[in-house]
């Protein structure tokens, strides 16, 4: 049987030829995660297209899944995760910054964010933030197209049932990664990337390159070695920006949750007592 096409995505929610969504695409085998190549897509619409094509695979993508349950309920929409989804991908930008803008003013300093349960152990951003990073609107405009691609989000979405029947169809996996903290596991607060080109120094550099050997030896609680070819090796390390090297470290995310469902668990690693309207970050 071939091994899973593995996916590891970093995302963007307004992706450019300088800015774009990248994909690293690869297989687990004997504990190894081979990484096979590095996709690119300078819009939605063609990554949308790619979602689209009829092929399984895995996935772990850097884009909140679900919205804090504090926040949906004080706003009064559906708690519903298929039902909340569907409203808040019918709003405008505007009209998500003013909503969760005013939700905040009438909160305390330090307490104006609502958070998912996940994002303690993750360390992650709460997925209502508009700004630094913007990843409620990575929410928005990423969770529709897995949607409309018929994509499978473990303990959120119906969708296809994951023991599908029909083999003839494809089954897409998706689950929720997060980058960041798989790289603080190794680096601890050092930074190894940067949009700004003064801020891409050669402490930044080192960082990179002492992640990309801490993955490769196997050097964190995934408990998985990362093959690369040494022309990979130098791409990755060379990606000022860092966003190949995120797409990888998705990758090695949904590689550990192709483990945990070889062993037997239809969720992929996600715990069982999850909160099914807010989601969890894959392997926190």
């Amino acid at each position: 049987m071939p091994a899973p096409v593995l996916v590891g995505c970093d995302f963007s929610s307004a992706p450019t030829p300088k800015k774009t969504i990248v994909l690293a695409i690869g297989e687990l085998r004997q504990g190894r995660v081979q990484l096979s190549r590095l996709e690119r897509f300078a819009s939605l619409s063609a990554f949308s297209n790619w979602l689209k094509q009829a092929h399984s695979w895995v996935g772990a993508f850097d884009l909140p899944f679900g919205l804090p349950r504090e926040l949906v309920q004080t706003l009064g929409w559906p708690t519903g995760w298929a039902a909340c989804m569907a409203h808040y991908g019918a709003l405008s930008r505007d009209q998500i910054r003013q909503a969760f803008a005013t939700f905040c003013n009438d909160r305390p300093v330090g307490g104006k964010f609502a958070h998912r349960a996940t994002d303690g152990p993750a360390g992650s951003s709460p997925s209502m933030k508009w700004v630094n990073p913007p990843v409620a609107f990575m929410l928005h405009a990423g969770v529709p197209l897995l949607l409309q691609a018929g994509v499978t989000l473990p303990g959120l979405s119906a969708g296809m049932p994951l023991a599908a029947e029909d083999t003839s169809q494809p089954l897409k996996i998706a689950l929720e990664g997060y980058p960041g903290m798989l790289a603080r596991e190794v680096l601890g607060q050092r930074s190894y990337k940067a949009d700004d080109k003064a801020r891409q120094t050669l402490e930044r550099l080192i960082a990179r390159k002492d992640l990309i050997t801490a993955l490769e030896q196997g050097h964190t609680r995934l408990d998985l070695r990362l093959k690369l070819t040494h022309a990979q090796r130098d791409a990755l390390a060379d990606d000022a920006r860092g966003d190949a090297l995120d797409a990888v470290l998705c990758l090695m995310q949904a590689a550990w949750a192709q483990t945990r469902h070889d062993a037997g668990d239809a969720l992929y690693g996600l715990p069982p007592d999850m909160d099914p309207l807010e989601g969890w970050i894959v392997s926190a």
